[in-house]
């Protein structure tokens, strides 16, 4: 049995292909982030994954990859930061942490599934930008905001027989 740390670890290498097949391109910038906010607008709506989206089947390990990404994503970012898991926790791939040089700790598939209950509000974008500006010396992108406006939640798929 893989370890959480095996387990991440090939999950951010799948999402990343996943969604390159989606048209989305992850590539461990923190601007990349925007991405998953924008897979997340698409395939959410009222908190709740929409029937059909790719967050409809097998929720929990998409969150798990993704937030996979996420971390991964502020690893490669923040200097010295260091994932930091527990294969011993029931919830471990819930709990999955890590750590700034500083001590900082941040939850990114908590962070994720905050996101997909409160919309932007919990936005990942401006989390991953937070932990990590003071290394990266980017400014935020104010076009984050502008999702809300240019995604628009995919319409349920209605099965074949329905008229």
């Amino acid at each position: 049995m893989a370890t959480l740390l095996e387990d991440i670890k090939k999950q951010f290498d799948w999402i990343t292909k996943a969604f390159k097949e989606d048209g989305m391109d992850l590539d461990y910038s923190i601007g990349s982030l925007m991405e998953i906010d924008r897979f997340v607008q698409k395939n959410t709506k009222d908190g709740q994954a929409i029937k059909g989206g790719r967050l409809a089947k097998n929720l929990g390990g998409v969150v798990f990859s993704v937030a996979s990404y996420i971390g991964e994503t502020i690893i490669k970012n923040a200097p010295n930061a260091k994932w930091i898991t527990d294969d011993n926790d029931p919830q471990g791939e819930i709990n999955i942490a890590v750590e700034l040089e500083d001590g900082t700790m941040c939850w990114p598939a908590q962070r994720m599934i905050k996101r997909i209950q409160n919309g932007l509000e919990d936005g990942i974008y401006p989390y991953g930008h937070s932990l990590t500006a003071e290394f990266t010396k980017e400014q935020c992108d104010k076009s984050f905001w502008d999702i809300e406006k240019e995604v628009k939640p995919m319409e349920p798929k209605k099965p074949w027989w329905k008229f």
